[in-house]
């Protein structure tokens, strides 16, 4: 059995979903790499500390004690994230956060940092790692690497639907089909030399795909591929 499997792909591709669903079937521990600078992005906006300053924050990230571990309420979330013990994994998906993190997570302090602390959650073994440059640059030699991708209306269409249930949930203000869509196109744009598939990552084209279609497909590669 592999000791940890990378996925990467771009907002909206589905890895998320597949990832935490495949952690759950091989019982290991699914890893949201974005969650880690979410939290950071969130702890910053707290703090005041500003988005354009990469050595604060990489001090930040270095002191935030971000913890990810398999979820410990029943609320529907995939996993739980605690900064300095504090439970964040709801507040770091708040409108605030989504429109920061990706000037955030350009700064390459940020990333050493935060990169470093993922490479130690997978020495540990046994992990589902997601984010969109795990394969090619975070772990180079995981077992299994994966790449996740879909248009840019599907993945609009699936983060809108996903919005719209957590809204239901969390009382949160719900964005404009419109308003998703720009900002997975922004988020593309800014995040493009860091989501380049690694050359020996199995590519999964997601559009008009269930996530039980994908987790078959996948499972039968990694069959294939052991």
């Amino acid at each position: 059995m592999p000791m940890c499997i990378a996925i990467d792909g771009p907002a909206g591709s589905g890895k998320s979903t597949v990832g935490e669903q495949l952690a759950r079937k091989l019982g290991y521990l699914y890893v949201d790499t974005g969650a880690m600078y979410r939290a950071v992005t969130w702890l910053a906006l707290e703090e005041g500390i500003k988005l354009d300053d990469g050595p604060a924050l990489a001090h930040l990230a270095r002191h935030a004690e971000i913890v990810i571990n398999h979820p410990h309420v029943a609320d529907g979330r995939q996993y739980t994230v605690t900064v300095h013990n504090r439970d964040v994994t709801w507040d770091i998906r708040n409108s605030a956060v989504t429109r920061a993190v990706s000037t955030v997570s350009t700064h390459p302090e940020v990333r050493s940092v935060l990169i470093a602390q993922q490479r130690g959650m997978a020495q540990q073994g046994h992990v589902v790692m997601v984010g969109r440059d795990i394969g090619a640059v975070v772990l180079p030699d995981a077992t299994y690497k994966l790449y996740l991708t879909a248009s840019l209306q599907e993945r609009a269409r699936r983060r809108y639907a996903e919005l719209e249930e957590r809204t239901a949930t969390h009382a949160t203000t719900l964005p404009s089909f419109e308003e998703v869509l720009n900002d997975i196109r922004r988020r593309d744009d800014v995040d493009h030399d860091n989501m380049q598939p690694a050359p020996d990552a199995i590519l999964v084209m997601t559009d008009h795909l269930s996530v039980e279609q994908v987790l078959d497909y996948i499972c039968r590669q990694l069959e294939v591929v052991a």
